[in-house]
């Protein structure tokens, strides 16, 4: 057997087994995916979401508003694991 055939061949067997990977994904049933993890439950009356929400509508002008510039360093407080008393 010479080079060009021994090609074909190889050629040939990749080809089909690439197809019968690609007809086997496609038959494949979509079941729920391993490892995803459950939608986190949703937070409950939270009066800092609410201002931080307030602010995020105001756009542009929240940047000079005083109460979201109150709000922020709350939420930022909160996120670093600061007590409010101790950032000042």
């Amino acid at each position: 057997m010479d080079g060009k055939a021994l090609a074909r061949i190889g050629a040939i067997v990749f080809v089909t087994i690439a197809i019968t990977a690609t007809v086997i994904e496609m038959t494949r049933k979509d079941g729920p995916a391993r490892g995803v993890a459950a939608p986190a439950a949703p937070v409950m009356d939270d009066p800092l979401r609410e201002d931080l929400r307030r602010c995020q509508l105001l756009g542009g002008a929240a940047a000079s508003d005083h109460e979201c510039l109150a709000t922020w360093a709350q939420n930022r407080d909160r996120f670093l694991g600061r007590d409010p008393a101790e950032a000042r």
